[in-house]
């Protein structure tokens, strides 16, 4: 079955509490396991959005990295402007967007940073080129030119000939949510809202109007 045709049956079939898991990550790993079958290269790209000090909102695509029973993972220079948007708020929101089926999953949480030995395990899975450019570059910082990045990989190509180490600075970062909506879309915009939301241990269910 193509995109077409799943988003197509999906749009009629809908989407009601009684349809869905009673833990909003068993549902996530459902649906990104169905669309990540129809669009495996762009499938675990999401929007990640802070605050900066000024509270000015600030949003960029990150790629996902990980979902297990703590929540969701993804890696980065953890003194760019996101990082430290994350640092100072401890907050953030992710969002997937599935335009293909009709399909958007926003998630809300508290941010803290993964256990280093799990960031060290990533970093080491990276191909080389990453892991030097995870070096080379000093994220959000201003740059005179191409040719300033392109002198420090080459510095650091010959500093690390054979294992690159992760820096100290780039890590993983685990948002643990609070509240996650599971949007299907539907016909003339009567589109189905799911929202789990957190009280104490337990995860509430409901509707949203579209």
């Amino acid at each position: 079955m193509d995109t077409a045709q799943v988003r197509e049956e999906l749009g009629r079939i809908g989407l009601d509490v009684s349809d869905v898991t009673s833990d909003p990550i068993s549902q996530f790993h459902a649906w990104f396991e169905q669309w990540a079958n129809l669009n495996p290269y762009a499938a675990d790209t999401m929007v990640l959005s802070t605050v900066d000090a000024d509270g000015w909102p600030d949003a960029r695509a990150v790629l996902l990295k990980g979902v297990d029973n703590r929540g969701f993972v993804f890696y980065t220079n953890r003194r760019s402007a996101k990082g430290s948007q994350l640092e100072n708020s401890g907050r953030a929101a992710l969002t997937m967007v599935w335009r293909e089926i009709e399909r958007q999953v926003r998630i809300v949480g508290e941010v803290s940073q993964v256990p280093e030995t799990e960031s060290d395990k990533y970093f080491a899975s990276r191909p080389r080129g990453a892991q030097i450019g995870a070096w080379a570059s000093e994220q959000s910082t201003v740059l005179n030119s191409r040719a300033e990045l392109n002198a420090r990989v080459t510095a650091l190509e010959k500093q690390y000939p054979s294992q690159v180490p992760r820096p100290p600075h780039w890590g993983g970062y685990l948002i643990a949510p609070h509240r996650v909506e599971f949007w299907q879309g539907r016909p003339d915009r009567l589109h189905d809202r799911i929202r789990y939301r957190k009280e104490t241990d337990s995860w509430i269910l409901e509707r949203l109007a579209p």
